[in-house]
């Protein structure tokens, strides 16, 4: 098993958001074709991250949404991180509109009651979709507000019906190097892995997505099934969920695998604690010229701050 650092990656492949502003335009303005040609990497088809056709209505606006306003939507479907189609930040808009989500299924295994193989619709028709607007922080030190469609994950995991043994859930992302070009190369150790402590998975904040600004989400976001969880890091937040584990002992995820001693398991926004590379205590939004103070917990500490009580949150990243 050859597995790629993420020190072991080039800067070169990583787009930095100067270089990214002067692309987005074209990006932009190309939104409205379906296609522009054969992309250079893997064969797949480059796709504009044109709007999804479906679009929710009559959804109702959940109490923990944030009063902030959101990022534009151009802004938020163009730029950010989907490895799985590449590291630059536009990479996903461009290479992720051959992925195909339906049909869909989600496997559901370990120490839980109703096991299977779902189809995706089955697997979220006892529930209720919502709208929540989140802040939703990334790593690297910027940040975006994104109005989710989705479905409490807590309700999710209540219809499972877990086990007594089942302390943590651990979510993996669909492998497939032909739909997801980015696989076909060793940056990480596929398939992408993700997990929470059932506490947290059952926190009311923490959301299973299927949309966002009231579409249909597109495959450029984590189509067509998507973890949010507002007080963590974003890469936390998993794409493209195919099996749903739950465990009695804590899974390794994949940035934990890749490079431990810059990503722990549990990736609370922490401005107090520095990335061995950057400094986590301020943050630009997207968008926008100046940064502003980062908040712990990504702003949620009111809500989530009792789930770490007694834990060293320096130790515990």
């Amino acid at each position: 098993m050859l597995v790629k650092n993420k020190s072991d990656i080039s800067m070169s492949e990583i787009t930095a958001e100067s270089v990214f502003l002067s692309r987005r335009k074209f990006i932009e303005n190309t939104a409205s074709l379906t296609l522009l040609g054969a992309a250079a990497m893997g064969g797949a088809s480059l796709v504009a991250a044109a709007p999804q056709d479906k679009t929710f209505t009559n959804l109702p606006r959940s109490p923990f949404s944030t009063a902030i306003p959101p990022n534009r939507f151009e802004d938020v479907s163009t730029y950010n991180n989907f490895y799985e189609f590449g590291t630059a930040k536009e990479a996903p808009a461009l290479y992720a509109g051959g992925l195909r989500t339906r049909p869909w299924t989600v496997q559901v295994e370990g120490e839980v009651k109703k096991t299977g193989q779902y189809a995706l619709d089955d697997f979220l028709k006892p529930y209720a979709l919502e709208e929540r607007i989140y802040r939703f922080r990334c790593v690297e030190a910027w940040s975006m507000v994104v109005p989710w469609v989705g479905i409490a994950l807590r309700d999710v995991i209540k219809g499972l019906q877990p086990g007594s043994r089942a302390k943590y859930v651990e979510f993996t992302t669909l492998h497939d190097p032909t739909q997801m070009p980015g696989q076909k190369r060793n940056v990480l150790d596929w398939p992408y892995v993700e997990g929470l402590r059932i506490d947290e998975a059952t926190h009311p904040l923490a959301l299973l997505a299927v949309g966002m600004y009231g579409r249909v989400l597109p495959n450029q976001n984590g189509a067509p099934l998507r973890l949010i969880v507002p007080w963590k890091y974003g890469f936390k937040s998993i794409k493209s969920i195919v099996k749903i584990r739950f465990l009695e002992d804590p899974p390794v995820s994949t940035w934990m695998w890749s490079a431990p001693s810059e990503y722990g398991f549990y990736a609370n926004v922490n401005p107090d604690v520095d990335h061995p590379r950057w400094s986590q205590a301020k943050e630009r939004r997207l968008g926008e010229i100046f940064k502003q103070k980062t908040l712990p917990f990504n702003g949620y500490a009111d809500q989530v701050a009792s789930l770490y009580t007694g834990m060293d949150l320096r130790k515990n990243f």
